[in-house]
């Protein structure tokens, strides 16, 4: 969207980018817990201003709250989604931000279709073992009412 062109809450981007938020706001928006904020903070990943006790957190910080949660979602550590939002203030235009990036979500992406194999491995053994399972169930009962009668 280009500086000053409104977008479909009539405020313009250079608007929204002067927007803050409080903690409140975005543990509701986010369904995050205070805790979970204070910890991305004391880790790095945000950096909300103060105003007494209170923290007011920037739409950058909101931004980069999407991200992290984006990232943890698919299984990047805390580690692995500082360092790429780190990168952003290279001032090289993203480009290493958005090569390495690329690059760990490619990574990411093999590890998760691996892991999709393994998990419906898993799943058929387990649906076979409960087959197993079953119809042994199945034999003992039979064998109890035969004792039964």
């Amino acid at each position: 969207m280009a500086e000053g062109q409104e977008n479909k809450d009539n405020k313009t981007e250079k608007d929204r980018r002067n927007e803050t938020y409080t903690i409140t706001q975005l543990c509701r928006e986010f369904n995050v817990t205070p805790r979970a904020l204070r910890f991305y903070e004391q880790k790095g990943l945000l950096h909300p201003t103060r105003r007494g006790w209170t923290r007011i957190f920037s739409y950058r910080d909101r931004a980069r709250l999407k991200l992290i949660l984006r990232g943890k979602k698919v299984g990047f550590t805390l580690a692995e989604i500082k360092e790429m939002l780190d990168l952003y203030n290279l001032k090289d235009g993203q480009l290493t931000q958005l090569k390495h990036a690329s690059k760990k979500m490619a990574e990411r992406l093999v590890a998760l279709r691996q892991q999709r194999v393994e998990l419906e491995e898993a799943i058929a053994d387990l649906e076979r073992t409960i087959e197993i399972v079953n119809g042994m169930l199945k034999e003992r009962l039979a064998q109890e009412e035969q004792k039964k009668r």
